[in-house]
Formats: C-alpha cells, sequence, structure tokens
C-alpha cells in the first residue's frame, strides 16, 4: 500500500485503470472542493499535475470548483500555473486579521488574494489556455438568504438547514446553481438539473467576480452583486449545494474524473457537514478517480490535521505559529504529490486503487 495516500475509484474509473493505468489523456474532468485552508495539503499536488503532467495533451480538460477548489484551477490555468499556485498560496498563508474579521475586512482580504493570484494578465490568460476550460460553481440566493443583513440571513440560513436536513431538494428554496462557465467547450456537466441553474459565460469581466462569489461564505463574507452577464442578486459560496460536488461530471463514461481531495468523506453541501447520513449520489462516482491523504499522512502533520478555518481561531494573536504550520503541512505535502505521480509513473496505480464504495465514509 501506498503510504501517504490512498487511491479510490467509482466502478468504471477502477475498470478502467486496472486495465491500462493513468495516462494524462484518460482524464476529462478534474474537480475541486470547498474547503478554505484545507487546499494547502493539494498546492503540491496541483504543481505537479498543471505544471507538469497536463502540459502536452491536446484536448479539453474541463475544471471545476466551487470556492477554493475554484481558485486553485484559476491558478492552474494561468501562462505559468506553478508561479500562480505560488501568488495563491503566499497570499492565502499570509492573511491576518488583527482583530475579529467581519464580513468586509474577509472580502477585502479575499480580494487582495485574488489581485495577486491573477497579477498582470491572468483573467484573460485563464480564458484563453490551450486546453484547460475553467468552470466555477456558486449559488445565487432567494428570499431572506438573498439579503446580507444578519436579521434576515441568519433566519434564512437556519430555515435552509432545517429544509436540508429533510431533504437536500429543499435547497432550491433558498438558493439556485450559478455555473461560469468558458463558452469554448461546454462542460460534460452542463445539463445538470438536480437544483435551479443559471449557466453564465465567463469573460474578462466577470472572472473575478465570479471567484469571489464561489468563495463568499455566508456571514463570513459579504455576498457578491453585479455580476456581469449574470441574473440581478447577491451570489455566494458554491459550496453552499455542491461542497464535495456531488454533481454528474460526465454524461457518458468516456474519461476519468480525477479528483484530488483533503478527506475520505464526500459531503454534498456545506449545510451537511453534521448530518453523517448525507452521502452523495454513487452513480456520480462511477467515473471518479478519488485521492484522498491516509492516516499515516495526518499522523505527520503538526497538530495531526490539515489545515482549517478554525486555525484561524486557534492560533489568534499568534500568526507567525500559524503560518508556520500551515507552511509545514505545504510542505508535507509533497509526499502526496510524488507517491501519486510515482504510481502513476511506473504504471502501479493498478496495484492501489480500492474501490470507492469501500471506502468508510462514503
Amino acid at each position: 500500500m501506498l503510504q501517504n495516500v490512498n487511491l479510490w475509484a467509482g466502478k468504471n474509473a477502477y475498470a478502467k485503470i486496472k486495465d491500462s493505468g493513468l495516462k494524462p489523456d484518460d482524464v476529462k474532468v478534474v474537480a475541486g472542493a470547498a474547503g478554505g485552508p484545507k487546499w494547502l495539503i493539494l498546492a503540491n499536488l496541483d504543481r505537479a499535475l498543471f505544471g507538469q503532467w497536463f502540459t502536452n495533451r491536446n484536448n479539453p480538460l474541463f475544471l471545476v470548483g466551487a470556492s477554493i477548489g475554484s481558485w486553485r484551477f484559476a491558478a492552474a490555468s494561468q501562462k505559468d500555473p506553478i508561479a500562480a499556485v505560488d501568488r495563491l498560496q503566499e497570499a492565502y498563508i499570509n492573511q491576518t486579521y488583527e482583530t475579529k474579521p467581519t464580513p468586509a475586512d474577509v472580502s477585502g482580504e479575499a480580494d487582495k488574494i485574488l489581485n495577486h493570484m491573477l497579477d498582470g494578465d491572468g483573467k484573460s490568460a485563464v480564458l484563453s489556455h490551450p486546453c484547460f476550460r475553467l468552470n466555477i460553481m456558486s449559488v445565487r440566493s432567494k428570499g431572506l438568504t438573498g439579503q446580507d443583513k444578519k436579521t434576515h440571513l441568519i433566519p434564512g440560513l437556519i430555515l435552509a438547514a432545517m429544509g436540508n436536513t429533510v431533504s437536500r431538494r429543499l435547497l432550491k428554496l433558498f438558493f439556485e446553481r450559478a455555473l461560469f462557465h468558458d463558452t469554448r467547450d461546454l462542460p460534460p456537466f452542463y445539463d445538470m438539473n438536480e437544483f435551479p441553474i443559471h449557466r453564465i459565460t465567463l469573460t474578462p469581466d466577470n472572472l473575478k467576480p465570479a471567484l469571489m462569489a464561489s468563495g463568499a461564505i455566508p456571514l463570513v463574507m459579504s455576498g457578491i452583486t453585479d455580476i456581469d452577464g449574470a441574473p440581478a442578486g447577491i451570489y455566494r459560496d458554491g459550496g453552499v449545494i455542491d461542497y464535495h460536488l456531488d454533481i454528474p461530471f460526465l454524461n457518458d463514461n468516456s474519461g476519468i474524473v480525477l479528483y484530488p481531495h483533503f478527506t475520505d468523506r464526500i459531503i454534498p453541501g456545506w449545510l451537511d457537514k453534521k448530518l453523517p447520513w448525507r452521502k452523495p449520489n454513487m452513480d456520480h462516482m462511477d467515473n471518479v478517480l478519488l485521492l484522498t491523504p491516509s492516516r499515516e499522512f495526518l499522523d505527520s502533520l503538526p497538530h495531526q490535521k490539515i489545515p482549517d478555518r478554525n486555525d484561524f481561531y486557534k492560533f489568534k494573536g499568534r500568526d507567525a505559529e500559524r503560518i508556520a504550520y500551515w507552511n509545514t503541512a505545504v510542505d508535507s505535502g509533497k509526499k502526496m504529490a510524488d507517491e501519486f505521480m510515482g504510481c502513476v509513473a511506473n504504471g502501479r496505480i493498478k496495484d492501489h486503487i480500492q474501490k470507492i464504495e469501500e471506502m468508510q465514509n462514503i
């Protein structure tokens, strides 16, 4: 077994990889979950995948992410993806807050992070990449959740959480999906219809607002309005509906969905985090290759866990300690990247994949 990563494959992906291993052109979609600082253990894998492994492909590669997942892929889609990941990592890790931040404070930091990551011609580079096609998941808020005033938003979120406990589909009373997509090639998940959806063409003018909206955690950040080309309304974190992207990734069985993840649980929506019975649609996992950190990897990290948003509170007033811890987690993530890329290169991935239905938390 591998030491630092676990590889879980849906039934179609499992059969294909067992038969012929994994090559860059086998991958049709790369998925990226919401999760804030958790992405840091994947930063070195992003460098390896987008800065090296995928560089010689010709066919479109559809990148779909919510929140930080979309930010990662916006970095990956620039002319020098390794440098862009460097900028995203640097700005993200070094954000600090002197006092308890307001939503405007956090939004201001997010704006700085994206400006640094998109440095110069980043917006046009993302939308002219030879083969990468960026897709950003957000939500358009409705009713009480369609306002930033806490007197409206908090009751709206409580009602949404109550409805979601009964049925995930009741989220449509409070939120609609928003898919911001590269118009050059429609993604294979374009026709997903489990929730009301707005499909919006990405342009240099709305790319950054779409990224801001995709990461705008309710109550933590301000909602985003007046997005060019999008229906009027307040747009928020795509993770509200698509926290870990339980979507029909492919419209056929023609490829692999590569999903580098930071946990061995796929949580459909943000409000499902405390609902252990809420599982993904297993039909959506048929073509997925899920890469997750092993228990041994997690135990090797400081505090035996990956970074998360609670670290801002845990290390309040001790930013230097948090920053050191987060940088250590990034460095440790290279072990995951090296191990995965190594087993792909030598063909031993066939010996290491496991069936996704055997994953304990699925």
